[in-house]
């Protein structure tokens, strides 16, 4: 039975994978990080669900890793480096669904996988990384006669843009055609734009409300046009793909290392991606 510790288990993510730690049969909650100025530290992390589980909010890496086989993390990037580094350190695994990594920041991710084995996603939504996959066969079947545009929309305190699954879906749409997102990544239209590049891949972001996370891939052609949507109505499913994911981890055997990805947690071909 894996022992998973929670980063940034005071928030709604954080507690939305502790609430799924403690209503699974085959995992045990060890520990749970919350923010030095947490108002939660000190409490008991199944406290605003009316449990007591004996385990409690700290902001202590060395007390809220002990005895943790992985470290779930849904925070900051610099946060999560900081999380890894007291992981490598203590010989714990990790899943990690932070967002909004600078490429500089991707590198310490895999630094990191040389000491312990992490799976990193963008989205840990089971649903989510199957679209991938229909996104690449998608784009590998329609061609460059289709133009690709990418709209995402989540709530209003989501702190990056585009989403780290926009970025995901965008970087897989382009390997299956042969484009680089650095070149043909189009992230804003202004003014007089001119025509459309052909090879670009747009990117369209709203923020409002408390919309969860949805995702839509248009593949725009002469006279039709294909939809390939995802919508998160509840974080539960990312809450659900994080555990699959931390138990692929306490699967595998002792010293092993790599960074791998939830098309490896599935047993789904990988999209083609970095």
């Amino acid at each position: 039975m894996p022992r998973i510790a929670i980063a940034g288990g005071s928030g709604r993510m954080g507690r939305m994978l502790v609430e799924a730690v403690l209503t699974s049969s085959d995992c045990q909650l060890s520990g749970v990080l919350g923010q030095p100025d947490s108002p939660a530290l000190g409490q008991d992390a199944g406290a605003w669900l009316g449990r007591s589980t004996g385990v409690q909010v700290t902001a202590s890496l060395a007390q809220g890793l002990a005895g943790a086989d992985v470290l779930i993390d849904f925070t900051r990037p610099e946060g999560t480096l900081a999380h890894l580094a007291a992981c490598a350190e203590q010989g714990v695994r990790a899943v990690v669904g932070t967002t909004g990594f600078s490429p500089e920041q991707k590198a310490q991710l895999g630094t990191f996988a040389q000491r312990q084995a992490l799976v990193f996603a963008p989205n840990m939504s089971v649903g989510v990384n199957v679209v991938l996959q229909l996104l690449q066969q998608a784009a590998l079947a329609l061609g460059p006669g289709y133009d690709i545009e990418v709209l995402e929309a989540h709530h209003r305190h989501k702190v990056d843009a585009p989403s780290g699954t926009a970025l995901a879906m965008g970087e897989v749409l382009a390997a299956a055609r042969g484009l680089d997102m650095a070149r043909d990544g189009v992230f804003a239209r202004h003014g007089h734009t001119g025509e459309r590049d052909p090879r670009a891949i747009g990117f369209a972001t709203l923020r409002g409300g408390d919309i969860v996370g949805d995702h839509t891939v248009l593949f725009c052609g002469t006279g039709e046009r294909i939809e390939i949507s995802h919508k998160s109505s509840s974080r539960a499913n990312y809450a659900e793909g994080s555990l699959r994911a931390a138990r692929f981890l306490a699967a595998l055997p002792a010293g092993a290392t790599g960074l791998f990805g939830m098309a490896d947690v599935l047993g789904l071909a990988p999209a083609r991606q970095p």
